[in-house]
C-alpha cells in the first residue's frame, strides 16, 4: 500500500488553521501506525480492537469538542470533524466508537447531566478509561422514536425502567448506557450503569458491516436506578435527537476519510494494473471514474469545512447537518462502489479495502437517520410541509 496522500483538488487545507491541521496530521499518523496494520485483521474475525481505546483516549478522539475542565481536548469543531474523518479513513467502526462515546454519551451528560455527573464521568470517559453507549432505537421503532416504548416509573427514591434497545454500537463492553425512556409520558434520559441488576446488553453477532465494531441489544428487565441518575435537564424527544445532530455532524466528516481511502486505493491501483499493454488509469471509462471521486470528495470536504465553521460561531442548525449527512455519505459509498470496481476482482479480496468501506457505509447510510429520512427532514425545511406521516 502507498503511503496515503490526501485528496485537495481545491487546496482546502489553506482555508484550515495551523492548530487543525496539526491535529489532523496526528490523528492520521495514529491512524496509519496503529490501525491500518490491524484494522483487516479485526473486521475478518469481527472483533473490535480494544487496544486501541486507550491510545484514541490519549490522543483526545473521545468528546474532543467539550470543554478541557472535565478531561476533554476542547479543540474547534472543525478540528474534530478532521479527527472523525481520519478514523474513518481507518474504518467506519473506529470513528463509530469515537463518535458514540463523545457525541451520544459525553455530550447528553455535559449538556443535560448535573456537575457531579459530569465530574464523575467525563473525565472517565474522555481518557477510554470508562465507555458509554446510548439507547434510543427500540426494536419496533427505528426512523420513529417518538414510537417509544420504554418506560421509567418513579418509585420512591428510585426509578424503575422497563424495555429494550437494539443496535446500540459499544453497548456489551459499556459502563454505562445513557437510555431514553419515557416517564409519565414524557422522554428523559437516565444514567444505567453496569451491573444494574435487570439490566443486560447482548452483543448481535453475524454482520456482513461494521464487523470491527460492538453492536448490542440493550435489555432492561425491572432495573432500578438512583434518582439521581437522571439527566434532570432533559425533557421531550428534542433531547436525544439535539445528540443525534452531534453525532451525524461527526458522521458527514467521518466518511470523507472512507471516501478518500477508496479514491487513493484506486488511483494507485489503476496507475500500476496494466492490461492491454498500458496502465487502466489510461482508458476513459476508468478516468471518469477517477474524476467523479475526486469532484464528489472536494465537494464532501467544502460542505463539511462551511458546516463546521457554522457550528464553532453558534449559527449551525439541524436541517444543515442532515444535509451534509445524507450527501457524504451516499457519495462515499457511492465512492466505494466505484474503487471496488476499478480494482475487479482483485478490490474483493482482504488486500484492498475499499469493499470492507463499502460493506460498512451500507451501515453509515442507515444509522443515524437513514437516508431517505434525511431527504425528508430537509425536504419539510424548504417546503414547510412534513411528509413523515
Amino acid at each position: 500500500m502507498n503511503k496515503f496522500e490526501s485528496p485537495d483538488y481545491y487546496l482546502v487545507d489553506n482555508l484550515l488553521t495551523d492548530d487543525e491541521k496539526m491535529i489532523r496530521s496526528a490523528i492520521r499518523e495514529w491512524v496509519d501506525e496503529k490501525v491500518m496494520p490491524i484494522i483487516e485483521d479485526a473486521y475478518q474475525k469481527a472483533e473490535y480492537p480494544h487496544q486501541l481505546r486507550g491510545q484514541m483516549g490519549e490522543l483526545g478522539c473521545f468528546g474532543a469538542n467539550l470543554p478541557e475542565k472535565y478531561g476533554c481536548a476542547g479543540v474547534s469543531n472543525v478540528a474534530y470533524g478532521l479527527m472523525m474523518q481520519e478514523l474513518e479513513r481507518g474504518d467506519s467502526g473506529i470513528r463509530s466508537s469515537a463518535s458514540v462515546q463523545g457525541a451520544l454519551v459525553m455530550y447528553p451528560i455535559f449538556t443535560f447531566g448535573t456537575e457531579e455527573q459530569r465530574q464523575n464521568w467525563l473525565p472517565r470517559l474522555a481518557s477510554g478509561e470508562a465507555v458509554g453507549c446510548f439507547g434510543l432505537t427500540e426494536p419496533d421503532f427505528g426512523s420513529n422514536p417518538g414510537g417509544m416504548l420504554t418506560t421509567a416509573v418513579k418509585d420512591g427514591d428510585s426509578y424503575v425502567l422497563n424495555g429494550a434497545k437494539m443496535w446500540i454500537t459499544n453497548g456489551t463492553i459499556s459502563d454505562v448506557a445513557v437510555v431514553w425512556a419515557r416517564l409519565d409520558g414524557r422522554v428523559r434520559g437516565f444514567l444505567v450503569e453496569k451491573g444494574t441488576p435487570g439490566f443486560s446488553a447482548p452483543e448481535m453477532h453475524n454482520k456482513h458491516s461494521l464487523r470491527a465494531s460492538i453492536t448490542s441489544e440493550l435489555i432492561l428487565q425491572d432495573v432500578r436506578i438512583p434518582e439521581k441518575n437522571i439527566l434532570p435537564e432533559s425533557g421531550g424527544l428534542n433531547s436525544p435527537l439535539s445528540c443525534l445532530t452531534q453525532a451525524r455532524y461527526g458522521i458527514a466528516w467521518g466518511v470523507i476519510g472512507a471516501a478518500m481511502a477508496c479514491y487513493h486505493e484506486a488511483l494507485n491501483y489503476a496507475q500500476t494494473r496494466i492490461q492491454f499493454d498500458k496502465p487502466i488509469a489510461s482508458f476513459q471509462l476508468v478516468q471518469q471514474k477517477l474524476v467523479y471521486m475526486i469532484t464528489e470528495i472536494t465537494k464532501m470536504q467544502l460542505l463539511c469545512l462551511q458546516l463546521g465553521r457554522l457550528k464553532d460561531s453558534g449559527e449551525m442548525n439541524s436541517n444543515q447537518v442532515s444535509m451534509a449527512k445524507r450527501n457524504n455519505v451516499a457519495q462515499a459509498l457511492e465512492i466505494a462502489r466505484m474503487a471496488r470496481d476499478i480494482l475487479g476482482a482483485n478490490g474483493i479480496t482482504a488486500e484492498y479495502q475499499s469493499m470492507r468501506h463499502m460493506c460498512n457505509l451500507e451501515t453509515v447510510k442507515t444509522y443515524e437517520g437513514t437516508h431517505d429520512i434525511h431527504t425528508l427532514i430537509i425536504g419539510n425545511d424548504i417546503t414547510g410541509i412534513p411528509a413523515f406521516k
